[in-house]
């Protein structure tokens, strides 16, 4: 690939990382705040007397927050491997 189509099509490439990393914070504000309203018709609903109602709620929230901390980590790492490509390609037409 020629050096200047290359160079045009960075801007583009980086417009479009960002676009879907919009949309990918906007469903995660979303799925957050579903699963908040879920929680809290959760909360609502248990008979805390029941004693098996509370131990399954309880076990859900854990193994759910450990699905939770996992795809956070994911998250973590898949964006600081796109901070790596942009400062590639930074310091590439920084040269």
């Amino acid at each position: 690939m020629p050096e200047s189509k290359l160079e045009s099509a960075v801007p583009d490439v980086l417009a479009r990382m960002d676009r879907y990393a919009r949309r990918v914070r906007l469903a995660v504000i979303g799925a957050a705040m579903l699963e908040g309203l879920l929680m809290i018709v959760a909360l609502l609903k248990i008979d805390w007397k029941n004693d098996t109602q509370v131990l399954l709620f309880i076990l859900s929230v854990l193994g759910y927050s450990i699905i939770a901390l996992g795809l956070a980590a994911l998250g973590a790492h898949v964006s600081r491997v796109g901070a790596r490509v942009v400062a590639a390609l930074d310091q590439r037409n920084a040269l």
